[in-house]
């Protein structure tokens, strides 16, 4: 009975320690996190809804220079509500800097909720697209100016 109780124990120690090694390794396998794990870029979803009505915190107050063809410049102050009204004033620089022109209205987005359009201005397009703290006066077809007086065309948060 000794001859064979011996080779039992030796045996069961063995199977043991051998059980625990390997259920460490897979343990160990399973934590251990690489770079290789991860893709090399990672698409975000972006959904419809995402656009800069909803997505931005585009309520406030706009200003800056517009260029002018027969003065300084346009001196803008543009303010959108959240109700979806606006106030617009303008200074026309160099030509009569004590008339301030004031034009108050509503505004609306156009489909994708990128761009708006104000109502009741008197000789001018009155399209901006809406960005983060910065809105871009577009052209009478709705685009970005180009060129190197594009930043001139950009209306800077306060």
């Amino acid at each position: 009975m000794k001859k064979l109780f011996l080779p039992i124990v030796l045996f069961s120690l063995i199977q043991f320690a051998c059980s625990s090694s390997s259920e460490k390794e897979e343990t160990e396998d399973e934590s251990t996190v690489t770079m290789d794990d991860f893709p090399e870029t990672m698409e975000i979803p972006v959904t419809p809804e995402d656009n800069s009505m909803n997505a931005l915190d585009w309520e406030g107050t706009y200003t800056g220079t517009l260029p002018c063809a027969d003065c300084e410049g346009i001196e803008t102050e543009l303010t959108l509500n959240q109700n979806g009204t606006y106030s617009y004033k303008t200074n026309y620089l160099g030509k009569n800097d004590a008339l301030e022109e004031e034009y108050t209205g509503k505004f609306t987005w156009d489909e994708q909720g990128r761009t708006i359009q104000l109502e009741g201005l008197k000789g001018a397009p009155g399209k901006y697209q809406v960005g983060e703290n910065q809105i871009w006066h577009l052209d009478q077809d709705g685009n970005r100016i180009s060129g190197e007086m594009a930043e001139l065309y950009i209306l800077k948060k306060q």
